[in-house]
Formats: structure tokens, C-alpha cells, sequence
């Protein structure tokens, strides 16, 4: 069995993170943003980088408590219940339909198909949602593993993005239409 049929039998299910476990990850509160979401988080959720990315999800639930369902998710290997990293959108659709995913997987679990198991169930929910038509995703030049993760799910290049902290991201999109036909060629 080659590493691309293991990833295709990864499953995950999402876990919601809500404002009070985001906020208690953000101050660097392992327990209790644990003790909040119900499942056992790992030090990456504590991680100078997931710090910022959690108070800013937070903060985002503080001005807009609608934007729960498309916010960060912990990311729970089944069957095991293991929190292998967390996913999400970086909000609701916006006026044109289109959502961004984000994910990251716990280090200690890459390159086990972790990634394209939470990329997929998001592609799912993106497009059972009404009012997505386009999903996108940002991915920095020089991260080749998540390239790689978007391959085989019909993302397009659409542009690219730098800034001088992050350099450069390439963005990608599908609509949806091409998800359903995606998954239904899965099935």
C-alpha cells in the first residue's frame, strides 16, 4: 500500500472550537481551551503562530457570533479520536459565494493523509452550502506539502499574494460544481 492509498482512508470528523475555548488557546491555556472543546488538544494549539491565528478567530466571534459555523474546527482522527490539527474557513461566504479553507496538521501526524482528509470534509460542507459557489485557498510558494495536498481536488491557480513577512502565496480556486463531480467519482 503506497502513502497516496493511506491517505485516501483517513477520516476525521471536526470538533467546534468556540469563542471561550479560542480565547483560552490564544492566552496559552492548554487545559482549559481542552477542557472547552471536550477533546484533548495538543501543544501545537499553544504554539506562538496558533496563538495568533486563535485570538484572532476569537476576536472575530466577539464582532460576529454568525461566523461560528465557518470559524476553526479541531481536527479528530476516526476512530481513534486523536486531535491530529484543526481546520476551517477564514469566515462565511462572501458576497460572491466564495470561502477560503485553512487547515494545519499537528506535526507529529504529517504525511499521513490527515491534511487531505480535513480538505476534503471541508470541500464537502463548502459545497452542500447554498451560498457557496467558489472555494479558495492561499498557499505560501514555498510550502510544497500542502501543494501537493490540493492536487486531485480540482483548485485552479488563480493569482498569487506577497507580503514581505509571508512572501509569496499562490491562490487557488474550485467551484463548486466541480466538488460535487469530485465526489461523486469518489463514491
Amino acid at each position: 500500500m503506497n502513502s497516496e492509498s493511506l491517505s485516501i482512508t483517513k477520516r476525521v470528523r471536526f470538533v467546534e472550537l468556540n469563542a471561550r475555548a479560542l480565547r483560552a488557546l490564544a492566552d496559552g491555556d492548554l487545559a482549559g481551551g481542552s477542557a472547552e472543546a471536550g477533546v484533548v488538544l495538543d501543544e501545537h494549539f499553544v504554539g506562538d503562530r496558533a496563538r495568533a491565528i486563535f485570538g484572532y478567530r476569537a476576536d472575530q466571534l466577539a464582532k460576529d457570533p454568525s461566523v461560528a459555523p465557518w470559524t476553526v474546527r479541531a481536527a479528530v482522527s476516526e476512530p481513534d479520536g486523536v486531535v491530529v490539527g484543526d481546520a476551517g474557513f477564514h469566515g462565511p461566504p462572501d458576497e460572491a459565494g466564495m470561502v477560503e479553507v485553512g487547515y494545519t496538521v499537528v506535526p507529529g501526524y504529517r504525511r499521513r493523509g490527515y491534511a487531505r482528509a480535513m480538505l476534503r470534509e471541508l470541500l464537502v460542507r463548502a459545497a452542500a452550502e447554498p451560498g457557496v459557489r467558489t472555494v479558495r485557498a492561499t498557499i505560501r510558494s514555498d510550502n510544497a506539502a500542502s501543494l501537493a495536498t490540493i492536487a486531485g481536488f480540482g483548485f485552479t491557480r488563480v493569482g498569487e499574494q506577497g507580503n514581505e513577512r509571508d512572501g509569496l502565496s499562490i491562490v487557488f480556486e474550485v467551484p463548486v460544481d466541480a466538488i460535487q463531480a469530485i465526489s461523486r467519482r469518489r463514491r
